[in-house]
């Protein structure tokens, strides 16, 4: 009952535990569109969940809400059995919910190094410009050392005095999520993390992925590669028209009817 991305206990154990996350009933209106509406469902520790559903179907608004970007307009966001409806992103990454976005958001003109030791900060107590300017040597000693092992995790060693502008997209990304690791996740949220990628770069990404919830991670993921979804996730929660469609394994979700119209086209499309 796991995807082919699961970790070492199966997702049935992951379930036994308290969700990570709990949407309950949350909407979230924009005058008098609703975009998500009434939307609940459950994140479990350790897992990889992932979120699908057509152009329009209120993914990313419900990535906003979960992520303090916007506040819903009903319903509550629950992170570890805490209500943080409402909060805004930097207080959420305090608490290590951090999430990635479409786009790559880099510090360009810095240097590889130089973006993941700023995403340190958020996981340090040393104030941000005490750690860009070295003054707390302790700590920043320790950020250092962080910023070494996350670099070498994500093979980005050889390319830690480049320019962030220079490197190929794939490598862009994987800087991306450089970064959202050096802030201490507990939850980490992936904002279509494969778009743009060439074959090569998916697979290497995917690996990346699976590599960080072996770190004990949990990740929960927006995409539209419908087969990096299906070998990544253990769990699918599929939306349509800003409501939960439906909700199940890759193989339930693949093989459901309502699924494949709404959204698959056909069950050949993530053979």
């Amino acid at each position: 009952m796991t995807g082919k991305g699961s970790a070492p206990h199966t997702f049935e154990m992951a379930a036994a535990e308290n969700p990570i996350l709990e949407l309950r009933k949350l909407t979230r209106r924009f005058g008098g569109l609703t975009a998500v509406g009434d939307l609940s469902f459950e994140v479990y520790p350790g897992t990889i969940h992932g979120l699908i559903g057509p152009n329009g179907a209120g993914k990313t608004t419900t990535f906003n809400v979960i992520s303090g970007f916007y506040a819903p307009s009903t319903g509550q966001v629950i992170y570890r059995g805490e209500d943080v409806s409402g909060r805004k992103t930097a207080a959420l990454a305090e608490l290590g919910l951090v999430r990635t976005f479409q786009g790559t958001t880099l510090f360009q003109e810095f240097s590889v190094r130089d973006n993941v030791r700023l995403g340190c900060h958020r996981s340090a107590r040393a104030g941000f410009l005490s750690r860009v300017l070295g003054t707390d040597g302790a700590i920043e000693a320790a950020a250092n050392r962080k910023t070494d092992e996350i670099l070498e995790f994500f093979d980005l060693a050889e390319l830690a005095e480049e320019q962030a502008l220079n490197l190929p997209h794939g490598h862009q990304r994987a800087l991306g999520m450089a970064v959202a690791l050096a802030a201490g996740p507990k939850l980490l949220l992936l904002d279509e993390p494969f778009t743009g990628m060439n074959p090569e770069e998916t697979r290497r990404m995917m690996a990346l992925v699976t590599q960080v919830r072996a770190r004990g991670v949990t990740v929960m993921l927006v995409e539209h590669d419908m087969q990096a979804v299906m070998g990544l996730c253990d769990i699918i929660t599929v939306m349509n028209f800003g409501t939960r469609l439906t909700e199940g394994t890759p193989e339930e979700v693949r093989r459901n009817p309502a699924v494949i119209e709404a959204y698959l086209g056909s069950a050949e499309h993530v053979a």
